[in-house]
């Protein structure tokens, strides 16, 4: 297993308070080189993370359509486009390989 690094990205913002129909950007930016191995994930309370996109902007099956992923060395963005209640939780940036990056970007509520 690779190593879990904590310190090769920053975060913003590490809380977010969201109106319903907002949209939220959550961005991390990676301070090293990265290849494009890099996923976003929501974990809601007492459920394991739920991934939602893959190598960048790869959607995951199941993903809502109002979620949508982007970016480029070193800033990476996931941004809800019209928030809904159903998307509180927390989100996490990971970064794979040579390492594993988790990163808890933001805990979205209302």
């Amino acid at each position: 297993m690779s190593d879990v690094v904590l310190s090769s990205v920053t975060q913003s913002p590490v809380f977010k308070a969201a109106a319903l129909g907002e949209t939220v950007s959550l961005s991390c930016t990676a301070s090293k080189g990265v290849d494009n191995d890099l996923s976003w994930y929501l974990q809601k309370p007492g459920q394991p993370p739920k991934l939602l996109f893959y190598k960048i902007s790869r959607r995951q099956s199941g993903t809502p359509s109002h979620f949508s992923s982007s970016g480029s060395e070193p800033e990476f963005t996931l941004t809800i486009n019209g928030v809904q209640a159903a998307d509180a939780g927390d989100y996490y940036f990971v970064q794979k390989p040579p390492s594993v990056t988790i990163c808890s970007v933001a805990a979205v509520s209302f």
